[in-house]
């Protein structure tokens, strides 16, 4: 196949950072999806209407003139969050999720859920909206292992948290293993995942390939080998509780290469070609348009977008670095071949 054009895609999980790191990285976002779910971990985090419209004003104002691109925003969950704020965000029309950092597991997370139980006022509201909740799926604690995070929090947070709001929407963000992708799967109605690039064409060996490689580092950290096959079969199933989310990451260059280096891949400036090379390598092109353009829309109750993008089958080689506000940024595969392209005039 030389080409390949399916209906616009939309990422479901995106940082954007702020100020001139957000109009740094926002086009690459902008020119390939038609709607992103934008992360709220700034500092200070987006924890009410106020700063989430005052943050979407910002990206929008970003953007390149006539750019067809809309912002979905979100809340970040805190202990003190209150029915009220839920209520006043379900209303307001742009804000589509809240999401749950357990405290401190990862970047900007400080400000998080120290107890889910402290949440449970907010979650209720949220249930009796339609709000969604979206979730970092890790348990932070010292005493366990960080490639089994994701695995304790789905046990002794994530599933009891389900059957105790069994109308909560939940989508739980960037899985990593073989025990999420069956806790999605077999999960009651209303409970979803986005699945990442980078833990589709990586297992965790990538970090150590040649010595330590901090940009292949984020979290939750890339895992085992069948934990990959068991995502690759879950992303190009054909399952719809499964579908995009880049988290694409972007973080500049001096705090990714540094004694204690930030986690965070960034992807967004190949953010649906990536995904075009992972379905062509499975045999499975002609899944890719459901995963990227369908799944996530109907989640979130929205329309499938109508226009189409095409990707080429040719490979280009990004730079080995961008612009990033003051600084550089080195993104996923700089000076390394990619498979697929946008096309020049992709979008119809």
């Amino acid at each position: 196949m030389t080409s390949l054009s399916i209906q616009r895609p939309d990422d479901w999980h995106v940082h954007l950072r702020d100020g001139a790191a957000l109009a740094s990285v926002v086009r690459f976002t902008a020119e390939r999806f038609g709607r992103a779910i934008v992360m709220p971990n700034l500092s200070p985090a987006v924890t009410s209407v106020d700063l989430a419209a005052a943050y979407r004003k910002r990206i929008v104002a970003s953007l390149a003139p006539g750019t067809r691109f809309d912002p979905l925003m979100t809340l970040y969950l805190t202990d003190a969050t209150s029915p009220q704020e839920i209520a006043l965000a379900t209303a307001c029309g742009f804000i589509y999720g809240v999401k749950l950092y357990p405290a401190g597991a990862t970047t900007h997370s400080n400000a998080g859920v120290t107890d889910i139980s402290r949440a449970y006022p907010a979650l209720a509201r949220m249930e009796e909206t339609g709000m969604r909740l979206l979730v970092h799926g890790e348990t932070p604690h010292a005493d366990v292992d960080v490639f089994d995070r994701e695995t304790h929090f789905i046990d002794s947070v994530l599933a009891p948290l389900v059957a105790r709001f069994p109308k909560l929407k939940v989508v739980l963000e960037h899985i990593t293993t073989s025990h999420a992708v069956e806790f999605v799967a077999a999960a009651r109605p209303g409970v979803a995942a986005t699945i990442t690039p980078q833990h589709l064409l990586h297992n965790r060996n990538a970090i150590f390939s040649g010595g330590i490689r901090p940009h292949y580092y984020c979290l939750p950290i890339l895992k085992r080998e069948r934990d990959r096959q068991a995502l690759l079969a879950a992303a190009t199933g054909g399952n719809p509780r499964f579908f995009l989310g880049t988290d694409s990451a972007p973080h500049e260059r001096a705090a990714k290469e540094s004694s204690c280096g930030c986690a965070g891949m960034f992807t967004a400036h190949a953010g649906i070609e990536l995904y075009a090379e992972v379905f062509e390598q499975a045999g499975r092109l002609d899944r890719l348009q459901s995963f990227a353009s369908h799944f996530g829309a109907d989640f979130y109750g929205l329309p499938r977008h109508v226009d189409t993008i095409t990707l080429i089958n040719e490979p280009w080689v990004p730079p080995k670095s961008y612009d990033f506000g003051n600084g550089t940024l080195v993104p996923y595969r700089g000076g390394e071949a990619i498979g697929w392209r946008l096309a020049d005039k992709g979008i119809a």
